[in-house]
């Protein structure tokens, strides 16, 4: 196993991967305290997701 060599310290910081560790973490929070399944909407919103961002329609958005 390759491990990346550390620079003055003892621990590899890769803000990227914390940063979806947090928002999964927030995302089962989310989902256990939920009566059902997390809608569409509510995910965006637990993730921090703008729908003006997205290019293509989800199954629920459908006419």
């Amino acid at each position: 196993m390759n491990v990346a060599p550390m620079r003055g310290g003892t621990a590899v910081q890769d803000h990227v991967a914390l940063a979806e560790i947090e928002l999964c973490g927030e995302l089962i929070i989310a989902a256990s305290a939920a009566a059902g399944r997390l809608s569409f909407d509510r995910i965006d919103e637990v993730l921090r997701v703008s729908r003006g961002r997205e290019a293509t329609p989800r199954p629920d958005d459908r006419a």
